[in-house]
């Protein structure tokens, strides 16, 4: 089972991507003298691909600190071995050149590279086309080399599609995408195979709710729900079915982990991994306080099969259609 995958012919990333949302707060305090050290076992255990932005708190000075302590401590020739994506995601409003250039120039010198890998880009309003601006500025930049490649985060089929028909060459959107959440399967995927577009996912786990620790368990309040991710795909889990048919998904699940000797959350990933148009699954570093690296690195190993394939249809299809519930991806974040 390959571990990597061809983002674009010149750049290929590690399928399972470290998360950095973890380090914007609400996750426990993060401290940079284990985060750092933390960030070298991920890069050694063979997870070399980093997923920020902008406004995760210190994430981009972390990249720059690990990239510093990688050449210290291996070598300059292992930070080619190191992908770094960042998002950009401004307030709505006039994007002129100098705003664009501006932005991208504050996260080369806090990242101190000189190219951002991929630079994934996010807006909030659809009602101010100045997306299509940035964009085109974005695509310039490109051309001068301080940006390699241009990505998308959380836009919807409909823009992608406005965004192509520009002449704007994307080369991934990151989606929310999970056995609960599926509705890039229903418009986005399909249009990104056409056009040569690859997705990001993140919420595959649904925050660490998917996995053995709920299975069994008793709704959890809000008091329970003691980071920002719990009490998002808390929310989402309602909207798709509630916690009845959730607990239904875990026992589901639970079987087939322990016939391929794995986790419930490994199925749970492999699961979308396998999906069409996926690059890569985003999964959460709580850098310095808890790691899964072992366990996540099973994922790449695991082969699901087309009876397991069968059982967890079978639930996923009692939920609630989410793109009727919610609208295509990204919609929750401009409603």
């Amino acid at each position: 089972m390959t571990t990597t995958y061809p983002l674009t012919p010149d750049l290929t990333i590690c399928r399972l991507l470290n998360g950095l949302w973890q380090l914007s707060g609400a996750h426990g305090a993060i401290d940079p003298r284990t985060a750092i050290p933390d960030m070298l076992a991920y890069h050694d255990a063979g997870f070399t691909t980093w997923d920020l932005a902008d406004h995760y708190g210190p994430a981009e000075d972390y990249i720059a600190q690990f990239r510093k302590r990688l050449v210290q401590e291996r070598g300059e020739a292992a930070l080619g071995q190191v992908q770094a994506f960042t998002k950009w995601v401004p307030r709505p409003g006039r994007m002129t050149r100098a705003v664009v250039e501006q932005a991208v120039g504050v996260s080369l010198r806090r990242m101190d590279v000189p190219a951002l890998d991929l630079l994934q880009f996010h807006w909030w309003d659809y009602r101010d086309p100045a997306y299509l601006d940035a964009l085109r500025h974005l695509a310039g930049l490109q051309a001068e080399g301080k940006i390699r490649h241009l990505g998308l985060t959380n836009f919807d089929t409909e823009r992608l599609d406005i965004i192509t028909r520009q002449g704007i060459r994307i080369v991934s959107n990151q989606v929310q995408y999970s056995l609960v959440d599926q509705r890039p399967a229903r418009r986005m995927a399909a249009f990104c195979q056409q056009h040569g577009i690859t997705l990001l996912t993140y919420g595959t786990f649904c925050g660490g709710l998917l996995s053995e620790k709920y299975l069994g368990q008793p709704e959890p309040g809000p008091s329970a729900l003691t980071t920002a991710s719990l009490r998002k795909y808390k929310q989402m889990i309602d909207a798709w079915g509630g916690w009845s048919l959730f607990q239904t998904l875990l026992r589901t699940l639970q079987p087939i982990a322990e016939k391929h000797a794995v986790s419930l959350a490994n199925v749970a990933v492999r699961a979308i991994l396998d999906r069409p148009a996926v690059a890569g699954v985003i999964v959460g570093a709580r850098l310095g306080i808890a790691e899964h690296r072992a366990d996540n690195a099973r994922v790449l190993d695991l082969t699901l099969d087309a009876d397991d394939l069968r059982q967890i249809e079978a639930v996923t299809g009692q939920g609630r259609d989410l793109l009727r519930v919610i609208g295509d991806c990204g919609d929750e974040y401009r409603r």
